[in-house]
């Protein structure tokens, strides 16, 4: 394997491990009795602090003015890409394992096809295998997800020797039963799920407009920021939730915005400028196997049949998207060439053609 091929496999490798360790970590701040606002605020005022410098001497130029009509935009992209996004997960987290929440996951490429198909911004071509494969990859990985969320199923043996017990965190003594909270969790993942897409689908036209991609994200994290801070106004009027109480909180407060929200999202951007969003995306099923074994080993997480069951048919339905988007943009490039040479040869036709008809002109001339 060439060096530099050896270097970005090492790399998308790195990236999903640093993603699944914030899936553990977010559950272990849970268990440590963390509030859920206050560890939001935390981490987007770390991430903060990290983007917005590189966002100010970098994209100097870059940044065209700001307008009402963009602040809009930008709360818009805050409220659906951190404010309910990072909300829905630590609510989902509440109730449900982290290897679930990273494997319901897996379903963000599917919703964002159907959500850009909707609002025209996809093309769906039912004819082509390319379309065809998206459509089913879609289908297939929403019902791996129904799968998770309706069906539990019976629990896997795993090691009795647990380091921290981690079973469903229940809101009250009065919350419900366990399948209960189990679905519950489900569901605020997929809300997670659907933000997510929903804030990758509203940054297309945005960044149109204002292309300056980390003060999109540094602006939209103001917002977000604020946002949570508006909430904790009403939700933690305890000034005593705000304290960091151990070494421990402290870890997985730091982790969440310097790693997950910095360290995390360079390596991203790096992973996908050298070898594009569908290399960098077919590595994500090795995300939720990392946090399988982590949550297991760590959290002593229990796992289920109903959740494997699922997990791999949303694995193989985002195969299937992403199978199809690889084979659309490659059949979109050989039209391209085949469109090129065709005019090439018309060109070359034309050329010639008219040079036949010089040399026919010029013949006489030199007979005479």
């Amino acid at each position: 394997m060439a060096p530099e091929k050896l270097k970005l496999l090492v790399g998308v490798l790195a990236l999903q491990f640093l993603l699944a360790g914030f899936h553990i970590v977010s559950r272990a701040a849970l268990n440590m009795g963390i509030s859920e606002i206050v560890f939001m605020v935390y981490r987007n005022l770390i991430s903060l602090a990290l983007l917005a410098p590189f966002a100010y001497f970098l994209e100097k130029k870059d940044r065209p003015p700001l307008t009402f009509s963009l602040l809009v935009e930008f709360f818009l992209l805050a409220l659906c890409g951190i404010t309910a996004n990072q909300g829905f997960y630590l609510l989902g987290l509440y109730h449900l394992s982290p290897t679930y929440a990273s494997a319901i996951q897996n379903t963000v490429p599917a919703i964002t096809f159907v959500m850009a198909a909707v609002l025209r911004l996809e093309q769906v071509d039912l004819s082509r295998r390319h379309g065809l494969a998206k459509v089913v990859g879609t289908v297939v990985s929403i019902g791996g997800a129904t799968v998770i969320t309706l069906y539990k199923g019976l629990p896997l043996p795993h090691h009795s020797d647990l380091h921290v017990k981690s079973s469903p965190v229940t809101l009250s003594s009065s919350s419900g039963s366990p399948i209960l909270n189990w679905t519950l969790g489900c569901v605020f993942i997929l809300g997670h799920c659907l933000s997510w897409s929903g804030w990758m689908v509203l940054q297309v036209p945005v960044l149109k407009r204002y292309p300056a991609r980390l003060s999109v994200l540094s602006l939209t994290c103001i917002f977000g920021l604020l946002q949570f801070l508006a909430i904790a106004a009403f939700t933690e009027e305890d000034l005593s939730r705000w304290k960091v109480r151990s070494g421990g909180e402290l870890f997985t407060i730091l982790y969440a915005g310097l790693v997950a929200s910095g360290v995390a999202f360079a390596l991203q951007i790096w992973c996908i400028d050298r070898g594009g969003p569908l290399f960098t995306a077919v590595f994500q099923p090795v995300q939720t196997v990392a946090v399988a074994v982590m949550a297991s080993a760590i959290l002593g997480d229990q796992l289920y049949t109903g959740g494997i069951i699922g997990a791999v048919l949303i694995v193989i339905g985002l195969y299937f998207v992403l199978w199809g988007k690889s084979a659309e943009k490659k059949g979109a490039r050989n039209l391209l060439q085949d469109q090129l040479a065709q005019g090439a040869d018309v060109t070359r036709h034309l050329l010639g053609g008219e040079a036949s008809a010089k040399d026919e002109e010029a013949a006489p001339a030199m007979l005479a």
